[in-house]
């Protein structure tokens, strides 16, 4: 494969990641507003994401042996992402709405860039302090008028916030590390083993009350089935292939318009479940061109 058609490859794969993504907010939140047990349905999405990638490695022979000292790391991805992740995702969902959730996930670059400045002591530009601020303003715009919601809107938006990012900030960081000497396949199924791993003592706890005639019918079996073939085994495969190949700043460029597809998506398929006024658009618009100029913008390092 040549570079030039590697890129281009990978450019199709982020674009289909992104879309199935947006569409995975539009049906996390389905499945909790309609009173789906949080814990039943992400334990299944792990299981069977886990059991599809060691049988598609079994056949394909392509899962690698983890090298002595790489299980931790394999390990933290696992509980950077899926486990932190999907606890401040889900629940912040529950207290917010699936677009809302994703708005703030898109802003993980924004989270990026000061990492970068704390660790790496990359001197912040103007136009990315000014991107941070446009995205701010964003979520600020989309948030004033849910502003009734009080105390449980912000329960939502910090989970999302301290879990979420904080989850997707360690699979940004271990991913870039693992994807040099591991490919795609490889990861993920381990990624997802040990979230299946993690989250069994919480179905345990909390999962089993949740498996009802209501969970096992069609239209919240084919939605779990949606987030755990496509959202987890294709779209983390090929986000790790797209990361490999762009590096972490270009796909998360991809990753900002991510809120875009699940707004699209929830007006049309669920209709008055989320109105958008033009506030809230703008809302949306400001946010994704803010994270955009965070990740185009290149800082220097300071010398030390």
């Amino acid at each position: 494969m040549t570079k030039g058609k590697g890129l281009w490859i990978a450019y199709i794969f982020a674009i289909v990641s992104i879309t199935a993504w947006g569409f995975s907010f539009v049906w996390e939140d389905y499945l909790i507003k309609n009173h789906v047990e949080i814990f039943t349905f992400i334990f299944e999405r792990m299981i069977l994401a886990a059991i599809i990638l060691w049988i598609v490695g079994a056949i394909s022979g392509k899962i690698q042996k983890i090298q002595k000292g790489d299980m931790k790391w394999m390990f933290l991805l696992g509980f950077g992402e899926p486990f932190i992740y999907f606890l401040g995702e889900n629940f912040g969902i529950k207290y917010t709405s699936g677009v809302m959730a994703a708005i703030i996930i898109a802003t993980i670059p924004l989270f990026c860039t000061v990492v970068d400045r704390v660790l790496y002591k990359f001197r912040l530009s103007f136009a990315k302090v000014m991107g941070c601020l446009l995205s701010l303003i964003g979520i600020a715009l989309f948030m004033m008028e849910k502003a009734g919601a009080g105390s449980s809107q912000l329960k939502g938006i910090l989970l999302l916030l301290f879990f979420a990012v904080g989850g997707a900030l360690i699979y940004g960081y271990v991913t870039n590390k693992m994807i040099s000497r591991y490919n795609p396949l490889t990861i993920v199924t381990y990624q997802f083993s040990f979230g299946a791993l993690l989250f069994l003592p919480f179905f345990l706890l909390f999962g089993l009350k949740g498996l009802t005639p209501e969970f096992f019918s069609m239209p919240v079996q084919s939605k779990i089935l949606a987030l755990a073939v496509l959202c987890s085994c294709v779209c983390f495969g090929l986000w790790a292939f797209c990361t490999g190949k762009l590096g972490v700043t270009r796909v998360n460029i991809f990753s900002a318009l991510i809120p875009l597809v699940s707004a699209t998506a929830s007006y049309f398929l669920y209709p008055g479940q989320e109105t958008f006024t033009p506030l809230k658009f703008a809302g949306i618009i400001l946010t994704i061109l803010g994270v955009i100029i965070v990740q185009i913008v290149k800082d220097k390092q300071i010398q030390l």
